[in-house]
């Protein structure tokens, strides 16, 4: 019996994030990366309005978030996931653990373009990578299958002859983000019923009654047999999800098939397509066939296990088919899919002939006529009319071979740095590393901080960013805003590979290669980079590279939509810590990165902020000369963000001075171990309560309602603690 339902207009993770509350999973591990990032937002307002229990647990990067899906899954609950491109790259090891020990989880990939260069929009490179991990792997092209594969996805996995672990993919942007009506349940209840409890007899990791070894050491007698019976499983899948697709279709109304086609009954031509570029062609097939040109279009709703005897019997009586893929198999004149379908189809007796077209890649369109004009040529090739390539590319355009790339501006020479007088008015001559004209939002303290910071280096610098804000807006390909080389890697090894160029460097100059000069190496992160990037950045201090690591603290993941950071202040709202009766904004202390550094035994750790600038700057200059003597140095500022924190742009160094007087974010610095207070404003008398910084922001005005007086009383105390702490080791040389 179809159960009741209402319709509503939403997007792709929209209606991820409905179905997971309504499953109501026991736990989320997540991580922000754009265009996933969204579900997490959507589910954690639904908690804090009390509509579902699902425990979201921010993770410090997409392999933790992994780790953190996979010991729940040992729980014996229901464990849920998204992530996007590099997010799945970097989780990428963790798959084959989750299927090979056979746990079951719903993991939505939201199909992205993987870096590098960076591009955040979607194409099909990080789906492909997910082809050989042992999961399941269900398609959904628009938002309404979104939410259906979703709960279909549960019941699935969780089948006592299954146990996978399984994927819904859909396209980042386009599905992700794109509004269609859909229908959904219009009671959780039926949605739980269909998807039914938890299996009693599953393996746990929680149970004293019943232990067991999960995960053991396992070599070649055996590890064949544990991916044998893997493959087994996945051959049960295949008998198993038509259905589950049969038993959904009785209580939506919505039928699915492991595979589905357009006008193929008589197609001579037709393209075979994955995900939102199918309805596309459907548009372009329907205006086909009124000029009498027997043309379709296929697809598959199954990528995982692979339905080959539903797509040899689709297109069997083709005899021309083109294969588009959003990405390439590099070297092999084709896409995953393309290599895929002509393994399938060379088992007919006469099957159709396959060319391969990529397109769409890092998120380009794919329009109507491009369709169009794809069937037109594949139409000529028939009528012997015309030759088409049999692997090409769409939309790829040939360069300018006499173009030469444009310097927008002269590059600094060092002698212009040096002998600069460390006062307010002479400062001004520092000329600026970069310049005016890049994408940054009014008020952003990114770059009035960096530009503090680098009035106190003198000489030629390299500056290598981590994803962030930072660098999205100061790179717009083919511009740039820096007048020194500048180098991007990814939001987590940025301090891996600044290391590795140091020490490139050092080498090249020892050995005679290049000019004997001094270069200071300078890391920049922010937008939470050290969070994911905190591994690694303790990895460089505790090899002690002469390398400067500077931390602009905006506190959080500005640049894909403000979620919660760990450096977040208590009880602050965001986009993954909301306000509502259930919960109170961020639920835990902010992560005093400037002591975690100073426990590697770095020869100077310093805080600094753009209210102060004589202290930053002369902090700056300071570093540098000991990173150039001794090894790594690293220095925090607090920087501004009034778009997330909610104030005004004209008021930022006044927020910033509040939270110094406030002792949230104390200037001090720690040279050889030895904690010096730089500025004290008990002694001035200018110390206030935190509620008074916190009332200026948005984020966190909700704090001073009466309601609230607790968690304002508990930041205090904390405050208070690391300040006491703070002026003890200020006090005694040893701390």
């Amino acid at each position: 019996m179809i159960k009741p339902q209402e319709t509503i207009f939403e997007s792709g993770n929209e209606m991820a994030a409905l179905a997971a509350s309504q499953i109501n999973y026991h736990i989320m591990g997540y991580y922000p990366i754009t265009p996933s990032t969204q579900i997490a937002e959507e589910l954690d307002q639904m908690r804090a309005d009390g509509l579902h229990d699902i425990l979201l647990i921010a993770a410090d990067g997409e392999h933790g978030a992994a780790g953190i899906c996979y010991g729940a899954s040992l729980g014996g609950g229901r464990v849920f996931n998204a992530t996007s491109a590099n997010g799945l790259m970097y989780a990428l090891e963790q798959l084959p653990v989750q299927s090979g020990t056979r746990f079951p989880m719903v993991l939505n990939l939201v199909t992205r373009s993987i870096s590098g260069p960076l591009d955040i929009k979607g194409d099909h490179s990080d789906l492909m990578f997910t082809l050989n991990t042992g999961w399941i792997i269900l398609l959904a092209k628009d938002p309404q299958r979104v939410y259906d594969m979703n709960i279909m996805a549960v019941k699935i996995g969780e089948h006592p002859d299954v146990n996978l672990p399984v994927i819904v993919a859909y396209d980042g942007f386009f599905t992700s983000h794109q509004k269609r009506v859909v229908s959904y349940f219009k009671n959780k209840e039926d949605v739980q019923e269909f998807v039914g409890k938890l299996p009693p007899k599953r393996v746990v990791a929680i149970d004293p009654e019943n232990p067991v070894t999960i995960g053991p050491y396992m070599n070649e007698p055996d590890l064949i047999n544990n991916k044998y019976q893997l493959s087994k499983a996945m051959d049960k899948a295949y008998e198993i999800i038509p259905q589950v697709f049969e038993e959904f279709y009785k209580i939506s109304g919505r039928k699915y098939e492991l595979v589905e086609g357009y006008r193929m009954e008589d197609a001579q031509i037709a393209i075979f397509a994955l995900n939102s570029t199918y309805d596309t062609v459907c548009e372009a097939v329907d205006i086909l066939r009124q000029k009498g040109i027997k043309v379709g279009v296929a697809t598959t709703n199954v990528l995982r296990p692979w339905p080959k005897k539903e797509i040899q019997e689709l297109l069997k009586n083709v005899k021309l088919l083109a294969v588009l893929d959003r990405q390439e198999s590099y070297g092999a004149k084709g896409g995953n899919m393309t290599i895929e379908i002509k393994a399938t189809l060379q088992e007919l007796e006469k099957g159709p002939k396959v060319i391969s077209r990529i397109y769409g890649l890092g998120g380009k369109d794919f329009f109507l006529e491009d369709a169009l004009t794809l069937f037109e040529d594949m139409n000529l090739v028939l009528e012997g009319k015309k030759e088409i390539p049999d692997f090409d590319y769409i939309g790829a355009y040939p360069g300018d071979e006499n173009y030469v790339p444009k310097r927008y501006m002269k590059p600094i020479k060092a002698e212009w740095t040096k002998n600069i007088p460390l006062n307010t008015r002479d400062l001004t001559a520092m000329p600026k590393r970069i310049v005016p004209g890049h994408g940054a939002c009014p008020g952003c303290g990114i770059f009035p901080n960096l530009n503090l910071l680098l009035k106190g280096i003198e000489g030629d610098v390299v500056l290598l960013f981590h994803t962030g804000c930072g660098m999205v807006v100061t790179t717009a390909y083919p511009q740039t805003a820096f007048r020194t080389t500048y180098v991007h890697n990814l939001f987590q090894n940025g301090a891996a590979t600044l290391s590795g160029l140091v020490e490139m460097y050092n080498q090249r100059r020892k050995r005679g290669e290049i000019p004997d000069r001094d270069l200071t190496f300078i890391l920049v992160t922010g937008d939470g980079g050290n969070d994911i990037g905190m591994g690694p950045t303790i990895g460089a201090a505790l090899r002690n590279h002469k390398m400067i690591i500077f931390e602009y603290d905006n506190g959080g993941y500005m640049n894909t939509g403000y979620q919660l950071s760990y450096t977040t202040p208590y009880g602050a709202s965001t986009s993954t810590s909301h306000v509502g009766k259930a919960q109170f904004g961020k639920s835990t202390f902010h992560k005093d990165t400037p002591q975690i550094m100073a426990a590697t035994n770095v020869p100077y750790v310093a805080t600094v902020a753009e209210s102060d600038p004589i202290d930053f700057v002369k902090k700056a200059r300071k570093a540098q000369k000991i990173m150039r003597e001794e090894g790594l140095v690293y220095i925090k500022a607090l920087s501004a963000c009034p778009l997330n924190w909610g104030d005004e742009p004209s008021k930022e160094r006044r927020v910033i001075q509040a939270a110094v007087d406030c002792c949230f974010h104390p200037l001090y610095e720690i040279d050889h171990g030895k904690t010096t207070i730089t500025y004290d404003p008990e002694k001035k008398g200018k110390k206030i309560p935190v509620i008074e910084w916190l009332s200026m922001m948005g984020r966190t005005k909700h704090l001073t309602r009466p309601e609230y007086k607790h968690i304002v009383e508990e930041f205090q105390a904390e405050v208070d603690r690391r300040w006491e702490r703070l002026k003890a080791r200020h006090e005694h040389p040893l701390l």
